[in-house]
């Protein structure tokens, strides 16, 4: 059996820098950034910056703090670069784990709807079997017509039955 110490499956648990550090405070930090850095009213300010940046440095030959090639200013962008990237990274990584969790909801809701769907066509579906065996109006009209009809014949026999042997009767008598 390996000791923790020994798994490099998961990293180290140190006591130190960034161990009480909230990973959503920093990441919406980094978003923040990124949002800022990705604008072009940033492009902007950062375009005037550098033309004031060199104008100073080439035309105020008594404060030239960065002779040409402007190493400061170089830099100061490098500088920015090398923060700005990770920053930038970051927040295109959290916004992927939004973009995952947001697709597995989505698919979720979907598998959802579609067995709603198949339970609601399968009850549609015993509906119509349930309803092609139920006798409709139209059959009941039908029924009761000939059933109307048989008493209207009925009614005519009995009354040829009825009204003939008494005319043979009454006939016998007078004879």
């Amino acid at each position: 059996m390996r000791d923790r110490d020994d798994d490099l499956a998961q990293p180290r648990k140190t006591g130190g820098i960034g161990r009480n550090l909230d990973p959503d405070a920093f990441g919406r930090f980094s978003e923040a950034i990124a949002r800022t850095l990705g604008t072009g009213r940033f492009l902007a300010i950062q375009t005037v910056f550098v033309i004031a940046w060199i104008a100073l440095n080439i035309f105020a030959w008594r404060y030239r703090w960065d002779k040409p090639p402007f190493i400061a200013l170089n830099l100061a962008f490098s500088t920015q670069a090398a923060y700005a990237a990770p920053l930038i990274l970051l927040a295109q990584n959290r916004q992927d784990d939004r973009d995952r969790a947001q697709s597995q909801e989505d698919r979720d809701v979907n598998a959802r709807t579609q067995a709603d769907t198949e339970y609601l066509a399968r009850e549609l579906s015993s509906v119509r079997l349930t309803l092609a065996d139920v006798v409709t109006a139209e059959d009941l009209t039908q029924a009761v017509d000939r059933v109307t009809q048989a008493l209207q014949d009925l009614t005519q026999r009995l009354d040829q039955l009825a009204v003939g042997p008494t005319e043979e009767v009454i006939g016998e008598d007078h004879l």
